[in-house]
């Protein structure tokens, strides 16, 4: 992590366009916009919590330990998102890691600043607590899924959501570049499960595979697997 020259906006985070506008001032005044190497932690599972991480640029994995050689990946992150928040509360240690998937440089809020922003601001702090609704409802879905939806059907589920998360670049992929053990980390499953279904896809012509990157070919067949 080293600092980083150039500030955000002040209106592309969720942070920023959510506060009142004569609030933004002490948010400049507080920031702090720091930039990541690809593969570097932003905290890590057990931390004590700091402050809060809106996205300038970049991809975030946010990821838990699952047992001392596993992870789960909870969600991806992206600009404009926050990371960090799952750290609010009586227990101030971070219940989960965030991990840099390129350069990613984040505009840093302590934590004193951001729990005295959530009572100035009233739609910032609706707006957020909609988020973490949002999100009980994401993991209790994923947990139903990891016990009842057959695993291609997670990993397929696992490529839609990424589709869904980045969109697609110039050249029809998704927009992230992600390896295999990651998407086995998100869909709850092994590389070598991840590496047959993949394969499986690929020569159905349903995806298209180039190195760390995939494209959806025909989402229709994706969709459908998920009913089954």
């Amino acid at each position: 992590m080293k600092k980083n020259k150039h500030n955000c906006d002040l209106k592309s985070c969720s942070f920023c366009r959510s506060c009142l506008k004569e609030w933004l001032p002490a948010i400049d005044a507080n920031r702090k916009n720091y930039h990541f190497a690809k593969g570097e932690k932003l905290f890590t599972e057990g931390d004590k919590v700091e402050g809060m991480y809106f996205i300038n640029t970049g991809k975030v994995k946010v990821h838990k330990k699952w047992d001392d050689e596993k992870e789960l990946i909870v969600r991806f992150a992206g600009k404009g998102d926050i990371v960090g928040h799952r750290g609010l509360g009586k227990d101030i240690y971070y219940p989960v890691s965030a991990t840099a998937l390129e350069p990613v440089t984040v505009c840093f809020i302590d934590l004193d600043f951001f729990i005295s922003s959530l009572k100035v601001n009233h739609d910032f702090t609706f707006q957020l607590m909609m988020f973490f609704a949002e999100e009980l409802q994401e993991s209790e879905r994923k947990m139903r899924n990891m016990a009842h939806m057959p695993v291609k059907g997670r990993v397929v589920q696992a490529l839609l959501k990424l589709k869904e998360k980045y969109g697609i670049n110039n050249e029809g992929f998704v927009d992230i570049t992600i390896t295999k053990q990651d998407i086995a980390s998100y869909a709850g499953t092994t590389y070598e499960t991840v590496f047959r279904i993949l394969n499986e896809l690929e020569e159905d012509k349903t995806i298209g595979m180039k190195g760390k990157n995939f494209k959806i070919i025909n989402i229709a067949v994706l969709e459908n697997l998920l009913k089954h």
